[in-house]
């Protein structure tokens, strides 16, 4: 299956150069527009999957490409709007936009939010099942979890717990959240159960590749996340 296609109208070259690299990096494919006019007419081409588009464009502004858009399409639309910009992100929501985040941003919100339209996009058409954080990769329809290629052995229990974070990168889960979501309302076993799975998944998966993507936030609970530094 292709991977999900990706437009990006953002006439700031660096912003729209670091989103293309880090949708690339994701396994999307990533096209750019500069201007309003261009990223409208590549948006009513069909071939994309979401568009990411910045309020503040020159030729036509984000908010009429999206009048204009939503004429011939239903494509998920994030808006990029300034921290200020309330009235665009109204605007915007009232024209049809599925999101909006403000700038700037962190990449890992970015995505998550990328993937939370293309899931709500995906209940009436097949859309990869994959989940992916850089090298790490998830199916469920295969039960598979890969690292770089190599597979990561996994119990049921150790699986759901991973789907759970990659479903939710980039947000910190408190333990009671992930007691409830993986194990279920009302379990009753031992209290630090979330805490020794995740030592079985960093003994799997950060010690082995030698990366740290599960972290730790005290005295809340732990975020699963890329940690480029």
């Amino acid at each position: 299956m292709a991977e999900e296609r990706i437009l990006i109208v953002e006439d700031e070259e660096k912003i729209a150069r670091f989103v293309e690299l880090e949708l690339l990096h994701e396994g999307y494919r990533a096209d750019k527009a500069a201007d309003g006019r261009t990223g409208l007419a590549m948006a009513e081409s069909g071939k994309y999957d979401l568009m990411l588009l910045d309020v503040m464009l020159p030729g036509l502004s984000g908010t009429e490409v999206l009048r204009r858009l939503r004429k011939t399409s239903q494509m998920p639309v994030i808006l990029l709007t300034a921290r200020d910009g309330v009235m665009d992100r109204v605007s915007g929501l009232d024209l049809g936009a599925d999101d909006y985040i403000t700038k700037p941003f962190f990449i890992e919100e970015l995505l998550a939010r990328i993937r939370a339209a293309l899931r709500k996009k995906g209940r009436g058409e097949a859309v990869s099942d994959v989940k992916r954080l850089g090298k790490l990769s998830l199916s469920e329809a295969r039960h598979e979890v890969t690292y770089d290629g190599h597979p990561v052995e996994l119990t049921g229990k150790e699986f759901a717990l991973l789907d759970y974070l990659l479903c939710n990168q980039g947000i910190v889960l408190s333990r009671d959240v992930l007691l409830d979501k993986v194990w279920g309302y009302g379990y009753m076993g031992e209290t630090n159960v979330v805490d020794v799975y995740i030592r079985y998944l960093r003994a799997k998966i950060d010690d082995v590749y030698h990366v740290k993507l599960i972290h730790t936030v005290r005295g809340v609970g732990y975020v699963l996340r890329e940690d480029h530094g």
